[in-house]
């Protein structure tokens, strides 16, 4: 049998991240040139932010330097909480997008952190 080894489409958080990073980009593009200037751009550049990072720890050789995207991407995740945030109260998503893309956002920390645990058990450098 031959061996199979870990490819980042086989995360589970990097497929999340990648998934909403495009579902925030289809909902700010819809949006009139100020709100893409502002809060779109933001907004685009946090959720894109997280599957990348995730894709360049992925790449990296030492479980540190992994281990170290690994808390970027979390961080962009909270930071496109704050742009959700901004964008319900300005009224630029609705409730019903805002209470989905809040889900989203609550689980790919429990999924990221499980990708933190999985490395560090299963790496020894």
């Amino acid at each position: 049998m031959e061996k199979r080894y870990l490819g980042l489409n086989d995360l589970t958080s990097y497929k999340s991240a990648f998934e909403f990073s495009n579902e925030v980009w289809n909902l700010a593009i819809k949006w009139d040139y100020f709100a893409k200037d502002t809060i779109g751009k933001q907004f685009v550049n946090a959720a894109d932010s997280i599957s990348a990072n995730i894709a360049e720890g992925f790449g990296r050789y030492h479980k540190k330097d992994k281990i170290k995207f690994y808390y970027y991407s979390l961080g962009s995740v909270k930071e496109c909480t704050d742009w959700c945030n901004k964008a319900k109260i300005r009224n630029l998503i609705s409730e019903k997008i805002y209470i989905k893309i809040n889900e989203v956002l609550e689980r790919l920390p429990r999924e990221i952190h499980q990708l933190i645990k999985f490395t560090n058990e299963k790496l020894k450098t």
